[in-house]
């Protein structure tokens, strides 16, 4: 359970970071479902990112964690916008 804490707090974050990344840009092309999902993968990625660059004393924190799964949720939902706004227009 220990190991998995880590994956979910990525996944909550990051789920949370592409909802309010597209409730900020107001990105129409996206639907809430589909905002959660790219913000939850965003999210795994932007805490593997963490874990890469912080080494064992980024991996042990669940803020740390949290913050990269935010961050990633937010920037690949934001990007996956784009790419889906733009095929709109």
């Amino acid at each position: 359970m220990e190991a998995l804490l880590p994956i979910i707090t990525q996944l909550i974050a990051g789920a949370a970071g592409g909802n309010a990344a597209g409730a900020v840009l107001k990105q129409q092309a996206l639907s809430v479902v589909v905002r959660t999902i790219v913000g939850a993968i965003g999210g795994l990625g932007g805490g593997f990112l963490v874990q890469m660059l912080g080494g064992e004393a980024a991996a042990a924190g669940l803020i740390t964690q949290a913050i990269g799964g935010l961050v990633g949720g937010g920037v690949l939902t934001g990007l996956a916008g784009l790419v889906l706004g733009g095929k709109r227009a």
